[in-house]
């Protein structure tokens, strides 16, 4: 932690040392790296979003390909009696 605000503090007298002009310009830079982070971290949400799928979805390709069996999972109902109870 100290060495986080020595540095913070070193930053700071570096830039007190600077004229008026370049301190823009040192603000102008940090507005940019902000900008970019934002950037990143909103292209990595986007990476993530897309990277979601509903079981439905990533099973499509594999609906009705089996012939034969029953045509509802749910046909017996005596093995389902008394199924949470």
């Amino acid at each position: 932690m100290t060495q986080a605000i020595d540095k913070e503090q070193m930053i700071i007298d570096e830039v007190k040392k600077l004229s008026p002009e370049k301190q823009q310009e040192v603000l102008n830079f940090i507005e940019f790296l902000h900008f970019k982070e934002i950037q990143k971290q909103e292209t990595l949400q986007d990476t993530e979003k897309e990277k979601q799928v509903s079981f439905l979805e990533a099973a499509k390709e594999f609906i009705g390909c089996i012939d034969g069996g029953p045509g509802d999972l749910a046909t017996n109902k005596k093995y389902l009696e008394g199924y949470g109870r």
